[in-house]
């Protein structure tokens, strides 16, 4: 029953998207259908917002994005490339434009699309994060995966359960975080235009034993010392190691010479100064962190439970991604990401405000009933890109909201306390199994969830009072069924679980 759903929600998108002639590529992340297209004048906007599987439709630079929720989009995405490669095999030739445009039309229109996805979405800062985020995200499964585990696992260890297991539950739960470095190593490299596996190899350096043996700086090195920030700066610098082996090397030698010299002059950089280097920076950070919440935490707290919001809407949250994964290597959790998770609480609670004052506009209403169970779950985009951000002011009074959500979670840090999880990804409720830190199990959830109560009143209370000017109300406080805010939101930033998943 479950795979007819996920196949007729498919067969439902292919023709609303130009057809399987129109899709150039397609991918999927943690809640979107990511589709790459050839004709973006083919795709039916209304009617795709519309469907009932569909939470809500963003378009990228380089992607058209549908939302569908996480879980629904990893068995809806098979279906939809079965469904696309049958239409292909059965008639080869590219679905034709049903309304061809003249070469004015067409040149006019290709320039302002052009226009606006450059200006909002291809700043060099952007594209770089981009690709950092590209690195992360594949891993953010496993991240979640172990994360769950560990926290069962320390279960059962405090109880005394299960003693022949908990050794292997360990095992399980902390493998993947042993050889990250590895892993972010393989992606920097298919990231930045290199050859995989030897951004691995070199990054293999870093969690290798034998680093123990060399000095760098007058200092033994450690196994694991840089962590991803040195396997990031390693497979970098083999990527254009490589490149310009490529360049000058005879092609008859190519397949001996290069590998070898990328993962010599790499491997010799990486040992001499990128481990020291980047342990010396990621050491730092967790200091930053730690220093930052303990003397302020509850005015951090309410900073980056505010921003967060707008920093997801500009793209620059995926500036915290290393971040993240840099303290959670470190420390076993990042502190930082149930303070951020407040803004989708402050979200929520927008999103009842505005349902409370527009009793008329049945189709808001629908729209926030069918959100609402994500938005709890931690998926903000439904709530974020249908209601809050075309509305515009209560997108404002959710940040602010968030922000008191933040600023609780932060004075509990600077009292001596501290909340973090275990991976990235997972917001709202669904954080609650990854929540670690240096207090009991009880006290951190006690903690969580009165700041997630917090953001949630806050949220609520400030929309509803002061989240709708005379003019915003009189505007959208109408009977009708298709309302303004359920458009289709364009040139919205790419997704990254990390960030977006409030």
């Amino acid at each position: 029953m479950t795979e007819n759903k996920n196949r007729a929600t498919a067969a439902a998108i292919l023709p609303l998207v130009g057809g399987a002639g129109n899709i150039t590529s397609i991918a999927h992340c943690m809640t979107r259908l990511r589709l790459g297209l050839r004709d973006r004048t083919l795709v039916q906007d209304e009617k795709l917002a519309a469907l009932p599987a569909v939470m809500g439709v963003v378009e990228d630079a380089s992607t058209y994005q549908i939302v569908l929720g996480p879980g629904t989009v990893a068995r809806v995405t098979p279906e939809f490339e079965t469904l696309v490669e049958a239409a292909r095999t059965a008639s080869p030739t590219p679905t034709p434009t049903p309304t061809p445009l003249t070469a004015d039309e067409l040149a006019a229109q290709g320039a302002a699309l052009k226009a606006r996805q450059k200006a909002r979405n291809a700043t060099p800062v952007k594209l770089f994060l981009r690709k950092i985020a590209n690195i992360f995200v594949p891993l953010i499964p496993a991240l979640i995966g172990c994360g769950i585990i560990a926290g069962f696992n320390g279960l059962l260890v405090n109880l005394g359960w299960l003693p022949a297991v908990t050794p292997a539950l360990a095992a399980i739960a902390t493998g993947f975080m042993a050889l990250i470095a590895v892993f972010v190593g393989l992606n920097t490299s298919k990231e930045f235009g290199g050859t995989p596996i030897l951004g691995g190899a070199v990054a293999a350096i870093i969690v290798f034993p034998g680093v123990a043996k060399v000095d760098a700086f007058g200092q033994p090195l450690s196994p694991g010392q840089g962590g991803v920030l040195g396997a990031l700066g390693a497979a970098v610098l083999a990527v254009y190691v490589e490149k310009w082996c490529r360049r000058w090397i005879p092609q008859s030698l190519d397949v001996l010479v290069t590998p070898t010299l990328t993962v010599l002059i790499s491997g010799l950089v990486t040992v001499f100064g990128l481990m020291f280097l980047a342990g010396e920076v990621s050491t730092a950070i967790g200091d930053f962190a730690d220093w930052l919440l303990s003397t302020g935490g509850a005015a951090a707290g309410f900073v980056l439970g505010g921003l967060f919001l707008p920093l997801v809407m500009l793209g620059l949250h995926q500036a915290l991604i290393p971040i993240h994964t840099t303290l959670i290597e470190q420390q076993g959790f990042t502190v930082l990401l149930p303070i951020l998770a407040m803004a989708g609480a402050g979200q929520v609670g927008a999103a009842a405000a505005v349902y409370l004052r527009l009793p008329r506009n049945t189709s808001v209403r629908r729209t926030i009933k069918s959100a609402l169970p994500a938005g709890f779950l931690g998926v903000g985009e439904p709530l974020i890109y249908g209601v809050s951000l075309p509305l515009g002011r209560p997108f404002i009074t959710a940040c602010v909201g968030g922000a008191f959500g933040g600023g609780l979670v932060g004075l509990f840090n600077q009292l001596g306390g501290s909340v973090g999880s275990t991976a990235i990804g997972p917001s709202g409720w669904a954080l609650f199994p990854l929540l670690s830190g240096n207090e009991t199990m009880t006290v951190m959830i006690a903690v969580y969830a009165a700041g997630l109560i917090t953001g949630y009143v806050a949220g609520f209370l400030i929309t509803y009072f002061f989240g709708f000017s005379k003019q915003l109300l009189a505007d959208f406080n109408v009977d009708t069924a298709d309302p303004a805010p359920t458009r289709p939101v364009t040139g919205a930033p790419a997704e990254e679980p990390v960030s977006a998943r409030v």
